[in-house]
């Protein structure tokens, strides 16, 4: 029987899937892609068929995992007519994704807890390090435009602010998917965001 396009697209989404899942609760080098061939109902036929090796199926399942937040980026580098307002709206939807969507929750907790980043992984490291900056260049844009405003003191840098916004995010993030029943997030996320403002307001 002939597969068609749409077939193999299922197929990969299906490997990538189960690549995630595996990944987020085993890590990168306990995961093996006879694992994951496993867990998608698959042989490792269909796996190599789509992808290389590991290392690359680890990257498209970070590209893909991580979507969300590239969204996120794209949607927060206008601005609109109140910068301040759009750094708020950046930080509720970057907590509240960690909590609604399990997919974009996992690659963080792929990234921060569960995968060693060695020379292996180069690739994947210059990509995390472009969304890095990325991430901290939006906030930093839109920091300046709330200073240009007078919306926020000009006593400290747009680039200080920025990196501030970006350490609190990923301070709160690390801390939540590294202990989760320290808090719970989804009823935190007004508190934490209260602060956010206090701190780019003093």
């Amino acid at each position: 029987m002939r597969r068609t396009k749409q077939d193999a697209e299922k197929t990969r989404r299906k490997i990538v899937e189960a690549a995630l899942q595996l990944f987020s609760s085993n890590g990168y080098t306990n995961t093996t892609l006879a694992k994951i061939a496993a867990e998608a109902g698959f042989s490792r036929g269909p796996i190599y068929w789509h992808f290389n090796n590991k290392d690359e199926l680890f990257e498209e399942v970070l590209s893909f995992s991580q979507q969300p937040l590239a969204s996120l980026i794209e949607q927060a580098r206008d601005g609109g007519d109140c910068p301040l307002t759009a750094i708020h709206t950046f930080a509720e939807r970057w907590l509240r994704l960690l909590v609604e969507n399990h997919w974009h929750r996992q690659s963080f907790e792929i990234l921060l807890n569960k995968t060693e980043m060695t020379a292996t992984l180069e690739r994947t490291l210059k990509r995390e390090r472009k969304l890095t900056r990325d991430v901290v260049s939006v906030l930093t844009g839109l920091v300046s435009q709330a200073q240009q405003q007078q919306q926020i003191s000009t006593r400290h840098s747009a680039n200080e602010l920025g990196l501030l916004c970006y350490t609190y995010l990923m301070g709160i993030t690390q801390t939540w998917l590294f202990s989760p029943r320290l808090f719970k997030l989804n009823r935190e996320i007004p508190f934490f965001l209260e602060r956010l403002d206090c701190l780019l307001r003093p």
